[in-house]
């Protein structure tokens, strides 16, 4: 028989060693090194990290400004000469700008408020202290204007292309008047405007009688407007409401979701200026069709014909799969087809591309007809010429057409290079001879094209090598170097580059692609969590491809010096920039697809750095990423230890009609219904409708045994709450622990909240996956935040 002295003294050791155990298993998480590497004081410490050049229109010219350890400075670049130089002399600015305000300016980081090139007087204006300046180019004398006058609100406006008349609407109407007419005489165009049927861009509005902006655009030669209006009036409605406001206020919006009846019916139409008559664009052919007229892509503009005679119109059938695009003829309404195409599952409107050769007598086309995303080349009867471009690659963006030389600019991906997302970019003769690499650097090369004749500035980089900035001629040659981000203030306090790395696909084969931060104390000898930062695509994927300090490169750099090795990386359906077969993988599937490489990726990572602690995962991801982490912690319940899931569309079945039916897939049914024909007698009519249903979620909430954090904004109206308040009640029925934060009044973006999430899943990763619950640890938020 045991004493009771021995028992107790048993128990007592058993406690000290449990209590041992758990402190040798706790880690307290460094938030001040978080704190310290967030991506706003590295951007402070460091500057600007890319130059986005101005180009002056119709030259050769553009100036940039460029922040870096040595203050804030402006430059002016002549790219025929090949020549740099301060846009003025900071020291002189300063003085001037001293004498006249009778205070002192820091030359080094000079406020110069909407800075911008007139190009009609050829000078530059800024403003300070709502004192208006101009600044002649080839002077160094600051001329001071008057105070500028408390504009009026002009956000109603949209001016023509040489400001002879401004459109607007009013009443959901469309009016036009003339910029020069000092009484504002309207001139009403259309009558049959109302709520949800309008030529307001706000088609909701319910203000009367006060001018607003349109959606109408004007032609080139501004004879004429054209617009493409939505009849949304059956449409059902969703609201949210604004918490905030003095008395709580509902908000009303037109939402179609998935397999719905009715999700508004497109319309192009014309209007005359000066015979004020109308003209309805002949496009019908599909059910529930979506319309676009003169769309065009970024990079190259828009895709107009040189007179108002001719409109383009670009039409997609409901399931995605079917595109034609049209010319109109704006005067009978007329339309025929030009080209069309057929791409199953769903056409890849990332690059879609129509390139219009001297209005019209021969076109450049898009197309993943062979697998991979390729530019051909038709004449003007829509027949095809030639293919331009051909082999396992992808081309994305079109960045300029050089029509007199016949040559075309563009990016692509996967052809050379050791990194299949880096753009490069290339060049091409019409008939497809000519090709050139312009860009040979192993590096991503974000490209900016003159205005006038074929120079680029190329900003060269990896996530790994900082941004070297050049200027470039047609043939790829590096005219000047412009600028190269210096980092070692950065290095001096401890920061490292993050590092790419490559591993497969669940199905052993598939090649993917990824980056990863470490905590800037390293230890290879110690164990660290890991945590993964998801987005499934299909339109992009969620790891950086060049170097940055903001975005999600600076929060996952912060997050990781908790004490985690943070890592992005892509999965099968992830990316339009691979080929139709890799970005349409999750069709069907829009819930599963991207969770088995997601897994077997850590588990790869895992293998290969002893370093990583595979037992203590967590995963995090916004919008298609909340959805993503989520369904991951509760399909893999004994992998993924804890998730933070911020605005995910955890219920495809109520986000909106485009992105669950194009890329989960929607059936074309036929119905019989039964309504009154004229004579009142009730007769049955065939129709065609539409299907969708896609996993959720909540169908897994029973699954539930790790840590889950839910984060939604109220007032979010792109992905809806109610997302979010589904799983809560399926995690409720089925008695599951969580937590939730709902962020009062913020959209689908966080906003100002931004930095307070941060922390918040800074703090529920150190719990979770450290064991780090200390209570006194303050939320050092931004100042200017």
């Amino acid at each position: 028989m045991n004493s009771p002295i021995l028992m107790k003294g048993f128990f007592f050791a058993l406690i000290l060693t449990f209590t041992a155990n758990i402190t040798t298993l706790a880690q307290e998480a460094n938030f001040e090194a978080a704190e310290r590497f967030t991506g706003d004081k590295m951007e402070k410490l460091i500057g600007n990290t890319s130059v986005y050049p101005r180009w002056i229109e119709d030259t050769n010219n553009f100036w940039y400004p460029f922040e870096n350890s040595e203050g804030k400075n402006w430059y002016f670049v002549n790219a025929e000469q090949a020549s740099q130089r301060l846009l003025f002399d900071q020291e002189n600015m300063a003085s001037q700008l001293t004498l006249i305000f009778e205070r002192p300016f820091n030359s080094k980081d000079l406020d110069l408020k909407d800075f911008e090139y007139d190009t009609d007087k050829e000078r530059f204006t800024f403003h300070v202290d709502s004192i208006e300046f101009t600044y002649n180019l080839n002077g160094n004398d600051l001329i001071k204007g008057d105070s500028l006058k408390e504009e009026e609100d002009e956000q109603w406006a949209t001016y023509s292309p040489d400001s002879t008349y401004i459109a607007f609407a009013k009443d959901h109407n469309l009016y036009v008047m003339r910029s020069d007419d000092e009484d504002s005489t309207e001139i009403q165009l259309s009558e049959d405007g109302e709520r949800w049927f309008s030529y307001q861009a706000d088609e909701g509005d319910t203000t009367s009688n006060e001018r607003l902006r349109t959606n109408a655009r004007f032609f080139d030669d501004e004879t004429k407007l054209y617009v493409t209006r939505s009849d949304m009036r059956e449409v059902d409605e969703l609201w949210v409401i604004n918490s905030l406001t003095e008395r709580p206020e509902l908000e009303t919006y037109k939402y179609g979701m998935p397999g719905e009846d009715e999700i508004g019916i497109d319309h192009v139409e014309v209007f005359d200026i000066a015979t004020r008559n109308r003209v309805r664009m002949d496009t019908d052919k599909w059910e529930d069709q979506d319309l676009r007229a003169n769309f065009g892509n970024h990079q190259t503009g828009d895709y107009r014909a040189s007179s108002s005679d001719k409109l383009y119109i670009y039409r997609e059938n409901r399931l995605s799969d079917k595109v034609d695009v049209l010319i109109g003829d704006t005067e009978s309404g007329e339309t025929e087809i030009l080209l069309s195409e057929t791409s199953k599952p769903y056409f890849n409107w990332s690059y879609q591309y129509l390139g219009i050769m001297n209005d019209g007598e021969e076109y450049l086309w898009w197309s993943e007809r062979t697998g991979w995303g390729q530019l051909y080349r038709y004449d003007s009867e829509g027949n095809l010429i030639n293919q331009i471009t051909d082999g396992n690659f992808v081309v994305g963006d079109v960045v300029k057409v050089d029509t007199a030389d016949k040559k075309i600019f563009f990016e692509a991906f996967g052809r050379d290079g050791d990194n299949p997302y880096h753009s490069n970019l290339y060049s091409v003769e019409f008939d497809g001879s000519d090709f050139k690499h312009l860009t040979p650097e192993n590096a991503n090369h974000w490209i900016s094209e003159s205005d006038e004749d074929n120079y680029f500035v190329d900003n060269i980089s990896r996530v790994d090598q900082p941004t070297r900035t050049v200027l470039r001629d047609e043939n790829g040659r590096v005219r000047l170097t412009l600028q190269e981000v210096d980092m070692t203030a950065a290095e001096e306090i401890g920061w490292e580059a993050p590092e790419e790395f490559k591993i497969k696909a669940a199905d052993g084969v598939t090649d993917i692609y990824g980056v990863m931060w470490k905590p800037f104390d390293f230890d290879s000898t110690k164990s660290y969590p890991i945590i993964s930062y998801v987005y499934p695509g299909p339109q992009t994927e969620p790891f950086p491809t060049s170097f940055s300090l903001q975005g999600y490169t600076g929060r996952n750099q912060a997050l990781a010096q908790l004490g985690f090795v943070v890592v992005a990386f892509g999965n099968r359906g992830g990316s339009p920039m691979r080929s139709r077969y890799y970005h349409t993988y999750g069709y069907d599937n829009l819930r599963d697809y991207p969770l088995a490489d997601n897994k077997y990726g850590i588990e790869q990572l895992a293998a290969r750095h002893p370093f990583i602690n595979d037992d203590k995962v967590g995963i995090f991801g916004h919008s298609g990423g909340g959805f993503m982490s989520t369904a991951a912690l509760l399909t893999y319940p004994d992998f993924y230890t804890a998730a933070v899931s911020s605005a995910g569309n955890h219920d495809n079945n109520i986000y909106n009609t485009w992105w669950g039916e194009t890329h989960h897939g929607v059936t074309e049914v036929k119905k019989t219904v039964k309504e009154m024909n004229g004579d009142s007698v009730e007769v049955e009519k065939e129709v065609i409708a539409f299907e969708s249903e896609i996993k959720t979620n909540a169908e897994l909430a029973e699954n539930l045994k790790g840590h889950l954090l839910l984060v939604h904004g109220d007032m979010d109206n792109n992905v809806h709450p109610a997302n979010t308040l589904r799983l809560v009640d399926a995690l409720v029925k089925a008695g599951k622990r969580f937590d939730m934060m709902i962020l009062p009044g913020q959209r689908h973006g966080f906003g100002p909240y931004q930095p307070y999430f941060e922390r918040q899943k800074w703090y529920y990763f150190a719990q979770h996956l450290l064991g780090d619950y200390r209570t006194n640890v303050d939320f050092n938020l931004p100042e200017d935040e």
